[in-house]
């Protein structure tokens, strides 16, 4: 049991969209993000995803709406919903999902992160 300190976690990335591992919380991952720019249409076929938005300011667009989340906030995505993140400016993410989550969920890109890093 070691204490995280998010700040120095997110000190070490220098790349955005690529998720590292923080954490473990039974069968699922603490991941810290960066993000910045426009990510893919996508969605996940069996899990829930959350983005806790640590600094900065994302948006989440959906065909029928955008949700624009702030620091301090965070928004459950349930499995099955298309959604497109987007960050105008830098953003630091952090993320609970299971194990399983891939990054872009049903669509593989270059943007698709298999294998995470632990920091």
């Amino acid at each position: 049991m070691d204490k995280v300190n998010l700040t120095q976690k997110f000190s070490l990335i220098n790349d955005h969209w690529s998720p590292k591992i923080v954490g473990e919380l039974n069968e699922s991952y603490v991941k810290v993000v960066k993000l910045k720019g426009e990510f893919v249409w996508h969605h996940h076929e069996k899990e829930d995803e959350m983005f806790f938005v640590i600094k900065g300011k994302l948006i989440i667009r959906f065909k029928d709406r955008d949700i624009k989340i702030e620091e301090g906030e965070f928004l459950i995505i349930p499995k099955g919903v298309e959604h497109l993140p987007v960050a105008e400016e830098e953003v630091c993410v952090m993320l609970i999902e299971p194990k399983s989550t891939l990054n872009t969920g049903n669509i593989k890109d270059e943007r698709t992160v298999e294998n995470l890093d632990r920091i």
